[in-house]
Formats: structure tokens, sequence, C-alpha cells
């Protein structure tokens, strides 16, 4: 049940005919956990913090730097030093005291994932290494949970949803993160963040709809991002949209799946 007071912080909501008062109950029964509290990780948690998510929690054992603060807007200036997962817990908190916050300050690593994604209804995936992709979109599928995954460029970005552990329509497994991605690019091909740079804003723009798309799943309102990956180009602010299908020949629900646990990652 929603208190007086939650009637009224989530009132815009709950006035919308695609969430109303089930769907806004279903965001405070919800737990979700985000991997990272950097470029998307803080605007993702500071909107479903703000939309009521019942549980939300967070991995990441970094710290705030002051090159973090053009784009993780979760952090400020006097949080440098701190734990990322500690200043975001403080700003949560300061945003929405209903939200009870959950801090992981951990790596995400072959070891644990199991355990921290067990957890929780669904995963956003925020990190910004293909190892960890690769990695979570595998835990995801092995643990049954739904995962939301977006990735930053310079001036680009991409999202999608991965539901590879449930079958569409056609009775065929929903396609995974391999069949999208069969391999991580080699070694030094893509440059990092500190190397190439981003845009800041656009964090915030591919944040802000991992968010809502999160929301979405978890109401059930409109068409979900599964088999679809939407690509951002902020050059030209324009945004295009590619379907994918399942690979049979993909590793975790291909015709004949050869990656049964996580030991590929440790």
């Amino acid at each position: 049940m929603l208190t007086a007071e939650e009637l009224e912080r989530y009132a815009r909501h709950i006035v919308l005919r695609e969430v109303g008062g089930p769907g806004q109950t279903a965001l405070k029964e919800a737990s979700v956990l985000v991997i990272g509290a950097g470029g998307l990780g803080a605007p993702v948690l500071m909107y479903l913090a703000a939309a009521g998510i019942g549980t939300l929690g967070v991995v990441d054992d970094d710290i705030v730097s002051l090159s973090n603060l053009q784009r993780q807007i979760i952090h400020t200036t006097p949080d440098i030093g701190k734990r990322k997962v500690d200043s975001a817990a403080q700003q949560i908190d300061a945003l929405n005291p209903h939200v009870n916050f959950e801090a992981h300050a951990v790596r995400l690593d072959a070891g644990n994932a199991m355990s921290l994604i067990g957890g929780y209804d669904l995963v956003l995936d925020g990190s910004d290494n293909f190892e960890t992709r690769y990695l979570v979109s595998d835990a995801c599928f092995l643990a049954a949970k739904p995962l939301i995954t977006a990735a930053l460029g310079q001036f680009d970005g991409s999202l999608t949803t991965i539901r590879a552990h449930e079958r569409g329509a056609d009775g065929e497994f929903n396609p995974t993160y391999r069949c999208l991605f069969p391999e991580a690019p080699p070694p030094g091909t893509v440059p990092a963040c500190a190397e190439a740079g981003v845009m800041g804003a656009l964090a915030g723009m591919l944040g802000s709809m991992m968010a809502l798309e999160a929301i979405r799943e978890i109401v059930g309102f409109g068409d979900s991002l599964v088999g679809r990956l939407v690509m951002v180009d902020a050059r030209a602010m324009r945004f295009e949209t590619l379907r994918y299908r399942r690979d049979p020949a993909n590793p975790l629900n291909g015709d004949a799946p050869t990656i049964t646990d996580l030991s590929a990652h440790r």
C-alpha cells in the first residue's frame, strides 16, 4: 500500500493511465541492481529513486574524482575522495527516503556476480568495459534476470533490453547480448573514456533512457526494447533502431549452448 505521503510524492505518475496506483505499487515492490555509479549509473540511480523503486542497489568499488563531475551528476565537489556508493547513498536518501538503498562497494567478478544479481528483480548495466558487460549478461541469463544494458561513445550511445532466459511470441528464446555482439573488439581498438572523452549530457540522456526502460519493464506499459537496439548520434541528434534476433550459434541459449556457468570469466 502507498502511504498518503507517497501518493502525493508520486502523484504525477499515478495520474498517468499507463501507471496508476497499481503501477506505482509495482515500482515500490521492485528491486533493481545498477552496475556502476558513473556516467550512466548516476542518472539511472537518481531517476529510479525519484520514481519510487523500493530497493535500489549499486555495485561500484571506485572513489569520486574531480574528472567524474562533468557527467556523474549524483556526486558533488565535496564528495571527491569518497566512495561512489557512499556519495550515491547520501544523495538518494536526500531525494527519496522511501527507497531502500543497498551499497555494494566491490568490483563485480565471476565470484560474486551470481549472488549479487540473484538478489534483484532487474539489472541495469552502466559499466564502461566489454569484460564486465559480457560477465553481467552471462550472469543475468544464468540467474534468469532481465537486463537493460547501455554503452557510451564520444558522441554516440546505444541501449537495449535482454530477456534471453525467456521465449518470445514465436516460441524461440529471445536474443542474448552475445547475439548482438558475438565477440568483444580486440584490446586497444576502443579507447577508454579518459583517452577519447565523452559528452557529459549524453551520459545523462542515455542514463535517463535506461531508467525509463526499467520503469517500463516493471510497470508493463508500451513496447519493450527486447530484440531492439536504440542508437543515438548526438552530433546529428538522430535516433535509429536496429532489430536483432537470436543467433542459433550463440553459446548461451543457442542450439548447442556451451556456457553453463561463469568459469570462463575467472
